[in-house]
């Protein structure tokens, strides 16, 4: 298994354990980089560790601040206007350039709501 899908693996079992997802922001607001595809990807973690670790340790997101996000709120209000605005989900991203998968919103979604013909 590679790193980036171990993440995602910990991404839905520690939010899902923990009823929270983390998010980051500064003063423009929540980041959404490109990706390798040209799409748009805006982060999120499962712990808040995970989010004080990536702030800490990538030049790009010093000085952003953690946030919490309540699991319903991000999956009744978040992933939908992700979807809408066509902005994948970055699940766990790590390392020194804070990477990792990106996933459609609406696959999350599937996911975390255990729907069973959603995506594993």
């Amino acid at each position: 298994m590679t790193v980036s899908a171990a993440q995602m693996a910990s991404f839905y079992e520690e939010v899902t354990k923990h009823g929270s997802v983390w998010a980051i922001r500064d003063a423009y607001g929540f980041p959404a980089p490109l990706n390798g595809d040209g799409a748009r990807a805006m982060p999120f973690w499962s712990l808040r560790s995970r989010a004080e670790r990536v702030v800490g340790s990538v030049p790009a997101y010093e000085g952003f601040e953690v946030v919490e996000l309540r699991l319903e709120e991000f999956v009744s209000r978040w992933l939908p206007g992700l979807d809408r605005d066509a902005t994948r989900v970055g699940l766990n991203w790590s390392g020194a350039g804070a990477t990792g998968y990106d996933v459609a919103s609406s696959d999350v979604a599937s996911r975390l709501r255990g729907d069973p013909g959603g995506p594993a």
